[in-house]
């Protein structure tokens, strides 16, 4: 796993010609999503089969991607989520270069990861309030 994802940082997330930057920057746009839907997954300490299957749902929905390609995506946000020392460095990649009301669509996104079990635990909730706040958006946003 850590082999397909050194190769993925390697195609698509390392800085090359300018030419380049605006797929480097929306391959990281997308993999900040993925890894941000992935851990509203396992807020509650367990990932549903939903919830993964709305995450990649959602992930495919959204960037337009096959199902290997979503499935592929979301495995690569699973790996990051997990290694992640904290959410910020995900928020802050979204936060640089999302205008207002394409966070919110994030948001949405992830309370339909949150609400894909049919409940909203305790702490999912927590992390909607964090992560509308990572990403500057006020609570009527959220």
């Amino acid at each position: 796993m850590l082999k397909s994802f050194r190769r993925f940082i390697d195609e698509f997330l390392t800085p090359g010609t300018d030419a380049e930057a605006p797929e480097a920057q929306e391959h990281r746009l997308q993999l900040a999503t993925a890894a941000l839907l992935m851990e509203m997954g396992r807020a509650d300490f367990e990932l549903h089969a939903g919830e993964r299957d709305h995450v990649l749902g959602l992930l495919a929905k959204e960037f337009k991607l096959s199902g290997h390609e979503a499935e592929r995506l979301a495995a690569l946000g699973e790996e990051e989520g997990r290694e992640a020392v904290s959410l910020f460095e995900f928020t802050r990649t979204l936060d640089g270069a999302l205008s207002t009301p394409d966070k919110v669509r994030v948001i949405e996104m992830l309370w339909q990861v949150a609400y894909a079990d049919g409940t909203l635990d305790k702490y999912e909730e927590s992390m909607m309030r964090k992560l509308a706040d990572l990403l500057h958006l006020s609570h009527r946003q959220l």
